[in-house]
């Protein structure tokens, strides 16, 4: 089973819970929208510390450093098999301010051609409805547990 880590920033305004989530880059994913978005995640190396993997991983999908408190999530399992194992975050990233790392790929298929894109197209802040609609819905699990754990924390 392959290994994944990633954050969920958090923040409250106007006493409404908001999350931080990431667009896929890249052509598959250029002309979807709901049930595309997603935590910034990604593999854990061998031997790595997966809270240490999902700040790293953060930072080159996003290019903001993570601080502060974070709080264990749920871990998940996506129906690729893949293990998603998260933390949330209080932050207030400036979402425009987003650079993320390349990856490249042959596009168009059988071209020849390598063209590099971004892992990560776009960010955005969304209220928790939203976020559930714009969210990939294996990862929905890791939206409840956040909301339960801040109505325990109140």
């Amino acid at each position: 089973m392959r290994n994944s880590a990633g954050l969920l920033p958090y923040r409250e305004t106007a006493s409404v819970l908001e999350v931080l989530l990431v667009h896929p880059g890249g052509p598959f994913w250029a002309k979807k929208d709901e049930g595309a978005w997603s935590i910034p995640k990604g593999e854990i190396g061998d031997g790595e510390d997966p809270l240490a993997a999902a700040m790293r991983e953060f930072t080159e999908e996003t290019g903001f450093i993570p601080e502060g408190d974070f709080l264990a999530l749920k871990p998940i399992v996506q129906p690729g098999g893949k293990r998603v194992q998260a933390w949330a975050m209080r932050a207030n990233f400036d979402a425009a301010r987003l650079h993320s790392n390349l990856f490249s790929m042959e596009w168009p298929p059988r071209s020849g051609r390598q063209r590099q894109f971004p892992e990560v197209d776009r960010a955005a802040w969304f209220d928790i409805g939203t976020a559930r609609v714009k969210i990939l819905k294996a990862q929905m699990p890791l939206l409840d547990d956040l909301m339960a754990q801040m109505a325990k924390a109140r």
